[in-house]
């Protein structure tokens, strides 16, 4: 029987075309028991691709990391690891530096109490080449979203089960 993920590595990123300017948020959600969840070249189990309208980038950069915690409790995960491009966002969420522009506050503050919600996470820092598969989603919602395309995109979309909850529910219906 598949069973949901007990945790996930969550990479996301942020982009600005102009600080302030056209902004974007990519998140990738990996089951963090595959073997290659920590390898930038994992295929994702879920992902957000969502234009946040003109902000800067390190407001996008915490909304990106916002919405990626959201999908991950969504779909049942206890714990979670975030690979981040954005040392800024590392630091702030370990306490190891002061949260100083008013716009991150609240940001912060929900950051830091969605992490509260599961059993373990951790924060670590990566360099940006490791971090292309949450760039691309994020520049492509800039692109899409400049074609007339929807300003957000998620896979597996909000409230529908990702596919290993589908073979579960299939299998305890077979029962």
């Amino acid at each position: 029987m598949n069973v949901p993920p007990a945790g996930y590595v969550i990479r996301t990123d942020g982009a600005a075309r102009g600080n302030p300017g056209p902004a974007s948020l990519g998140a990738v959600l990996i089951d963090a028991s595959r073997p290659d969840a920590r390898d930038p070249r994992a295929v994702p189990d879920a992902w957000i691709s969502e234009y946040l309208g003109i902000q800067t980038n390190n407001v996008a950069e915490y909304t990106g990391v916002l919405r990626a915690l959201a999908l991950a409790a969504e779909l049942g995960a206890a714990e979670v690891d975030l690979l981040l491009d954005s040392l800024l966002i590392v630091e702030q969420l370990a306490g190891r530096w002061r949260v100083k522009d008013a716009k991150l506050i609240p940001l912060h503050g929900e950051a830091r109490r969605r992490l509260a919600g599961f059993r373990r996470w951790s924060a670590a820092h990566v360099p940006r080449a490791q971090n292309s598969a949450a760039d691309a989603l994020a520049n492509a919602a800039i692109d899409r979203v400049a074609a007339g395309g929807p300003s957000v995109v998620v896979e597996p979309p909000p409230g529908r089960a990702p596919d290993w909850a589908d073979s579960a529910a299939a299998k305890s219906k077979e029962s």
